[in-house]
Formats: structure tokens, C-alpha cells, sequence
């Protein structure tokens, strides 16, 4: 995981810096360059985790899928395990939840079980935001890869 997210952050570094003169000092250019130093510096707690082993097993199963899926080009699977990770797959309340006596069996089902509470941390949405993005740009960048396979 550490290893292949790091090699997309240097190839979009590398990328960035051989771009033209003109293209970097152009309003979009400006904003892609700060949005690599956003990136690297919110992934920055997510690389410390990686090295001393410390992440949580929930988190590295879906970041070992996401890295897999895309070495694999496969953009869309690793972009249903992103949002898995990220939002989960539990049963969203819509509107009015129920207030009669029978609400008791539908509120059993909204249960934490199939819930991701990873975007209530503060850093952990910023590194994931980070993982998303370079799952964004190696998207851009493999050309190889049959445009069904990518997310749009």
C-alpha cells in the first residue's frame, strides 16, 4: 500500500514539474500544484500509520483492495471498495424517522455493523480525500486501460 501510493505522489510530482512554463503559471495550473501539496501533506499520517504497522485492519483490508484493484486497472471496483471504506454500506435514514411502536425493527437494521464511522476523524477524512485523489490521478495517467474500467 505504502510503496504504491507513494509512486503515484512522485509521478504526479513528476508530472507537474514537466509540465510547460505557461501551463504552470496558469490559474489551473496554480490550483493542481497546491492540490499535490494538499494531497502529500494529508497523506502524511496515513504513511506514518503504514510504516509502524499501527493502521486499523478495517482500513488496510479496504486500502489493499483499492491499491490492487488499481494496479489491476480496474477503477471502478476500486472505487466501490473506496466509498465501502469511506461511507459503508448501511441503510440510510431518509426523512422522518419512525416514531410509532413498530419502529423498533427498522431501527434494529440501521445498525453500526455495516456502518464506516472512518469520516468522523478528522485526519482519516483527509487521508482518504488524499487516497482518492491519487486513485483520481492514476486513473488520468493509465492510458492502458479500457475506458470501461474507469470511473467518470
Amino acid at each position: 500500500i505504502y510503496k504504491y501510493l507513494k509512486f503515484l505522489l512522485k509521478e504526479w510530482e513528476r508530472e507537474l514539474t514537466n509540465r510547460p512554463e505557461s501551463i504552470t503559471r496558469s490559474v489551473a495550473g496554480r490550483h493542481e500544484s497546491k492540490t499535490l501539496k494538499q494531497c502529500k501533506d494529508y497523506i502524511r499520517p496515513l504513511f506514518k500509520l503504514l510504516k509502524s504497522r499501527k493502521l486499523e485492519d478495517g482500513l488496510q483490508f479496504h486500502l489493499l483492495k483499492i491499491v490492487n484493484f488499481a494496479k489491476e486497472g480496474e477503477f471502478v471496483q476500486a472505487h466501490d471498495s473506496y466509498i465501502d471504506m469511506a461511507i459503508g454500506r448501511a441503510a440510510w435514514p431518509i426523512g422522518v424517522t419512525m416514531v410509532g411502536i413498530h419502529a423498533r425493527s427498522g431501527r434494529a437494521k440501521i445498525e453500526s455493523s455495516n456502518v464506516a464511522h472512518v469520516m468522523n476523524s478528522e485526519f482519516q477524512r483527509k487521508y482518504l480525500t488524499s487516497v482518492k485523489r491519487l486513485l483520481t490521478f492514476d486513473q488520468k495517467r493509465r492510458t492502458d486501460v479500457n475506458p470501461s474500467k474507469k470511473v467518470t
